[in-house]
């Protein structure tokens, strides 16, 4: 049987309601990490080598004029890059049966724009119930399976160290302030912490506790 190569997943929004934007969207790859980030209108002549030195990590970045490009972008890259038999897509509460975000976000804002959902016939699993059930993330007293706290209390890494926000809602500020190379380097260490988390549960967990499913639409047109 073909073992499932993990890609996680991790984006970024101008808030938390419906008509509210998809700003980055980033996946974690073998040879780094690749990200998509819209500047609203505005111009920007990118950030992908400040983001390399400060993270000193292996990242493409693209910038993209507004949500809807960026969306196309993020699917032409799915076409060619995940769509295979050996890819699973990973993400820390990107979509669980209690619901999640990530998922949830991205198909509102692409059914929005009437755009085909991207993430036909790509498998997908959840690493927070595998986190929270199956690893102790106590920290201080406090359980907590949060990304930052099961990062810290089970990595033994430093992604967290060039992640310029003490919080993830601190991303929607960035956004309205232009401050595009903190939004991606905050989204790139997400995506890293993600990665090594579903490595560690790749190392001590079975196959049969990731929960896979699969996110192929009923129909593959919209509307």
């Amino acid at each position: 049987m073909t073992e499932l190569v993990h890609v996680p997943f991790d984006i970024e929004t101008s808030g938390l309601g419906a008509d509210d934007e998809v700003t980055v969207v980033g996946f974690g790859l073998d040879l780094g990490c690749r990200v998509f980030y819209q500047t609203g209108g505005r111009l920007h002549d990118g950030c992908e080598a400040a983001v390399r030195n400060r993270a000193d990590e292996l990242v493409k970045v693209s910038a993209h004029r507004s949500e809807a490009v960026l969306l196309e972008a993020v699917s032409e890259f799915v076409a060619s890059r995940l769509r295979s038999d050996d890819v699973l897509l990973v993400a820390y509460n990107g979509e669980t049966w209690r619901g999640g975000f990530d998922l949830p976000f991205l198909r509102t804002r692409f059914a929005a724009h009437e755009l085909a959902w991207p993430f036909r016939d790509i498998p997908f699993a959840d690493l927070l119930p595998v986190v929270r059930d199956l690893f102790n993330t106590r920290l201080g007293g406090d359980d907590a399976s949060d990304l930052d706290t099961a990062y810290e209390v089970l990595c033994d890494g430093d992604y967290a160290a060039f992640d310029p926000f003490q919080d993830s809602s601190e991303a929607v500020a960035a956004f309205d302030d232009g401050r595009f190379e903190n939004l991606v380097l905050h989204n790139v260490s997400d995506v890293l912490r993600t990665g090594a988390l579903s490595a560690l549960a790749q190392r001590y967990c079975a196959k049969s506790d990731f929960d896979l499913k699969s996110l192929t639409p009923t129909t593959h047109e919209y509307g």
